[in-house]
């Protein structure tokens, strides 16, 4: 093989770098990091399931069992050797893929370590307090119907909003970017005034104080929808304005020379472009929306009506009890997790497809 045609590699290296072969030391790093991690994860898990999560009695047993315990104190002990020897070692590894293993392996250790230190600090703490306000799960089960209608106007809410804030947000980026002020002045100061006022603010505004001093009935229901559109429609605004400018200029210049006017350029030709490029901001600021409903609990909304957030506060407020906050939180992530995952999955294939049409 002549000098041009020799693989490169770092010094001293040779080709066992460029083949990136595993060696079984730095494989032992990951898998004792790996383990470690898993041992205090899934172990700590299995200890609780195996003493029992409900009741609370079982569960505070369980957190208070020496297993429990000795599991963590393993990860912890496993996870430290591993970070130790990944971090000390990683620099000598003769390949990339030992290297790579080495460090994957100390950082995995350091977790477990974290992770299992923390158990074995709270399983020493005043863990019967906490299991009792906070781990009673038996009490989500009566709540579960009320869980789910909370669920449905929570996205309800988010999608309803979210339509509404396309729509009106879209004909304000329009007007923003045009070149007369008498226009764009408008559209700015609404954008800013939604987008400078707090949400929460923004609710009871609209739904307490314009009811108030106009004596007019505007449900709470009504309002909530209302405040957060008019919020969403500030935010989408902007995303979409970004998008717009994001097309090339030849682009309008190309329409106009066709004979297109201004709105029929932005109408066939820039905002189709846009709106292929604003999709996952768009999906970013849906997944905000969801969360945003919890400030509608504010308005004291009637038991059918609510959302997440209020039902988890309703059933605080007579139980005294905060296993209904957990139940919340878990709700919310049924809902935000597969719209999060869902904007990854469009990102990756927009990102995809715009290199496909570059290249």
């Amino acid at each position: 093989m002549s000098t041009a045609e020799a693989p490169l590699s770092p010094p001293g290296r040779g080709l066992a770098w460029v083949r990136g072969e595993s060696k079984p030391f730095s494989l032992a790093i990951l898998v004792l990091g790996a383990a470690s991690l898993a041992l205090a994860f899934v172990g700590s898990i299995l200890v609780l399931v195996a003493h029992g999560i409900t009741p609370v009695d079982d569960l505070i047993r369980g957190l208070k069992s020496n297993e429990f315990f000795g599991v963590n104190l393993f990860a912890v002990v496993g996870g430290s050797i591993a970070s130790v020897l990944g971090w000390g070692t990683y620099r000598r590894m003769g390949t990339k893929v030992a290297r790579e293993q080495a460090v994957a392996g100390a950082v995995l250790g350091i977790q477990a370590a974290a992770l299992g230190a923390f158990f074995m600090w709270f399983s020493e703490s005043d863990v019967d307090t906490f299991a009792f306000q906070y781990m009673r799960f038996e009490v989500l089960a009566g709540a579960f119907g009320a869980f789910v209608n909370g669920a449905k106007n929570t996205v309800f809410l988010a999608l309803t909003a979210e339509t509404i804030g396309i729509m009106f947000g879209l004909v304000l980026a329009v007007f923003a970017i045009s070149k007369r002020a008498v226009v764009r002045a408008p559209a700015r100061i609404y954008i800013n005034f939604f987008r400078g006022t707090p949400l929460v603010w923004q609710i009871i505004f609209i739904g307490v104080a314009l009811p108030i001093g106009l004596r007019i009935n505007i449900p709470a229901y009504t309002a909530a929808i209302i405040a957060l559109s008019l919020n969403a429609s500030a935010y989408t605004a902007e995303v979409f304005r970004a998008g717009i400018q994001s097309v090339d200029r030849g682009q309008m210049e190309a329409a106009r020379s066709l004979g297109m006017s201004y709105l029929q350029a932005m109408r066939y030709s820039i905002v189709p472009q846009a709106f292929r490029r604003v999709i996952p901001p768009l999906m970013n600021e849906f997944v905000i929306l969801i969360k945003d409903t919890s400030l509608v609990l504010v308005l004291g909304l009637t038991a059918s009506q609510f959302e997440l957030m209020s039902v988890g506060n309703n059933r605080l407020e007579n139980s005294f009890n905060a296993t209904y906050l957990i139940g919340t939180a878990i709700g919310y992530l049924a809902i935000s997790l597969p719209a999060i995952r869902l904007v990854n999955l469009l990102e990756k294939k927009l990102r995809s497809g715009l290199v496909g049409v570059g290249a």
